[in-house]
């Protein structure tokens, strides 16, 4: 990964790619005629889908900055596979067998958050970067202080939201955010922001859409994309693989 990072960019943001190389392929498409001047991932490039080393590989190539999602240290055993539901867990367990050494080192060579200027990225949350969920007021109340910029990109919950936080009277308040996918959110920086661009591989916002986002850190303007993708396609390579077949059919619920 190279150290591409300027302050004033206009970044493309993907999150838990989770194997699904189908879905990737048409999300870096749109990405590409976007024009961005940078790629960041937040992490779960593999888990679940059919296709986890291609995912490693094409993520390898293309992300100046990468995180280690769960599923990722879950594949490389550095989380106890008992924290997994079944599903993922089979399926994490499908895909260590199959990973190359060189993904596998790749990925234990991740940090699960990171600070660039202005920006902090974290798969999970701040306070907890490998596995703690923002999908309500409460926690991304808590996470306030456990970052310093005033924006911080986080996955992992597969929802296309973003939680914007300011303190009055020694308490945080928080409000939603949800996605307009292509009109810009524009970001007011007198506040602190946690931005989640959806998931590529497994979105489970009811909208079965592969998901991501642009931050233009010139503007402060933040918009969500979703991309078509042959869900079809990928059902059939999660069943020739003998992965649970629900990793399929979820595909087409958006959950």
């Amino acid at each position: 990964m190279g150290s591409s990072y300027n302050n004033f960019m206009r970044i493309a943001v993907i999150s838990d790619i989770h194997g699904n190389l189908v879905a990737l392929q048409q999300v870096l498409k749109a990405i590409d005629a976007l024009q961005p001047d940078t790629l960041v991932c937040l992490g779960d490039v593999v888990g679940y889908g059919p296709e986890p080393e291609a995912c490693v590989a094409l993520v390898r190539s293309r992300a100046a900055y990468c995180l280690a999602g769960n599923h990722d240290l879950g594949v490389l055993g550095a989380i106890d596979l008992a924290q997994f539901n079944p599903v993922a867990r089979e399926a994490i367990q499908w895909q260590r067998a199959r990973l190359s050494q060189k993904s596998l080192d790749w990925l234990a060579s991740l940090p699960s958050r990171l600070e660039l200027p202005e920006l902090t990225l974290a798969h999970g949350s701040p306070r907890a970067p490998a596995w703690e969920y923002v999908t309500d007021a409460e926690t991304a109340a808590a996470n306030y202080d456990a970052f310093t910029t005033q924006v911080c990109l986080i996955g992992h919950s597969h929802l296309a939201i973003a939680w914007r936080m300011h303190r009055e009277n020694q308490r945080v308040h928080v409000a939603l955010e949800a996605e307009t996918p292509g009109v810009p959110l524009a970001l007011d920086l007198t506040e602190k922001w946690l931005l989640n661009p959806g998931s590529v591989g497994q979105p489970r916002d009811h909208d079965p859409r592969a998901a991501f986002a642009m931050l233009d850190t010139a503007t402060w303007q933040w918009t969500w994309y979703r991309v078509e993708y042959d869900i079809a396609a990928v059902e059939q390579a999660i069943v020739a693989a003998g992965l649970p077949e629900v990793l399929g059919t979820r595909l087409y619920l958006g959950w």
